[in-house]
Order: C-alpha cells, then structure tokens, then sequence
C-alpha cells in the first residue's frame, strides 16, 4: 500500500513541474498578432527593464462623465511585463458621487485598497443573490470573486482614490447597464427581460447612447 502511494505521490509530482513554467517571463509583444491565449512573447533580446515597470497609475483619472469616474488600467495592453503572469492592476478615482456601476470581470477576482476617502463598495452571490456589502475606509481591503457582480461608489464628501488588483492580466469586463441600453439591443427584448416598460428603457437608452 505504502508502494502505491509514493508512486502516486511521484506521478502527482512530475504531473505538477510539466504545467509549470518553462521561462521566466512572457513579456507582451504588440507587433505580433493577439490570438485566443492572448500576447505571444517578446524575444528576449529585446526585453528591457521598462516592459516590467508602469508609471500612468499616479496621474488622477477624468472623472467629468457620466459616471463620474475614471478606471486607468495596467492590463497586458498598457502594462507588457505582466502578460502571462496572472496578474494585474488598476487605479480607481471616483469623484463625489461617483460610481462604478454593476458589472464583472470574467476572468479574475478583484482586490479593492482604499487609498483616499470612502468608498461603498459591494457584490451579489450567484447562489443566492446575497449583496455583500460594505463601506470602506481608508487601509480597507476588499475582495470580490471572479464573475460576480459588483459595484462601487464614492460614500463620501470629497475624491475617492483606490488601487484595484486582478487575478488575471486582462480581467475582461461588462458593465450591465451599457450592455443592455448602451447598443442596439431592441427596445422590445429589453423590456421584455428586463421587465421595465417602454418609456423607461427609452430614458436609459437616451442617457447612455443606445438605439434599436
């Protein structure tokens, strides 16, 4: 019995090291076409100490929109040092009133760290529809899991600041409301769906550019 276990153990072990990596960086190389894995690697010839370094993060977003806000974002398309590596980061600047309307990544989970005034923040569980939800203060942690729900929104008298990390170098996103008015999707299907009647889905479609 004792046999079969560490030979077990073993296969689990070989099995491991083959899915890891077998370099030490994947650096994005934007003159090479994006396929469905995302970035192919840059020769590393021609890597330099600037693909892993990102300055943009300390400028403050434009936050004179309709949201009033500003997400400035570190992905693999700004950011080429971290493709591959499962990671990424964000800057968040919500200005009085503003808000990060309900939406998901759909391919990572997200920490939230307040650095600047206060910030309501909060997700809805698949399972359950239970909203999590919290204020928080500046040095607060948040944690929202992958493809769920959330939203943010500035819970204070003054500009909110936060840095929001990824478990993934391109999280992806779809904010709800733009995708059902912000577009063609006809009026008809969207009421339907929805359940909201035809003069308020007109509204939402006129304030955020939709038609159909």
């Amino acid at each position: 019995m004792l046999y079969i276990f560490l030979l077990a153990l073993l296969f689990l072990s070989i099995s491991s090291l083959s899915h890891g990596s077998v370099q030490d960086f994947c650096v994005a190389d934007y003159t090479a076409p994006v396929g469905p894995a995302g970035y192919s690697c840059k020769k590393p010839a021609g890597v330099t100490v600037d693909d892993f370094v990102y300055t943009g993060l300390g400028v403050p977003g434009d936050t004179s929109n309709l949201i009033k806000a500003a997400v400035t974002p570190a992905f693999d398309t700004q950011f080429p040092g971290v493709n591959g590596l499962g990671i990424s980061i964000a800057r968040l600047d919500l200005a009085v009133d503003g808000v990060i309307p309900l939406h998901i990544h759909p391919g990572a989970s997200e920490v939230l760290v307040v650095v600047e005034g206060t910030i309501c923040a909060g997700f809805i569980s698949a399972a359950a529809n239970v909203v999590y939800l919290k204020t928080l203060n500046k040095g607060d942690v948040m944690v929202f899991p992958q493809g769920l729900l959330h939203f943010q929104v500035n819970g204070g008298e003054s500009t909110s600041i936060a840095f929001v990390s990824f478990s993934s170098a391109n999280p992806g996103l779809q904010i709800v409301d733009f995708a059902l008015f912000a577009n063609d999707f006809p009026s008809e299907l969207v009421e339907k769906t929805t359940f909201l009647d035809d003069a308020q889905v007109k509204k939402l479609k006129g304030v955020l550019g939709g038609t159909g």
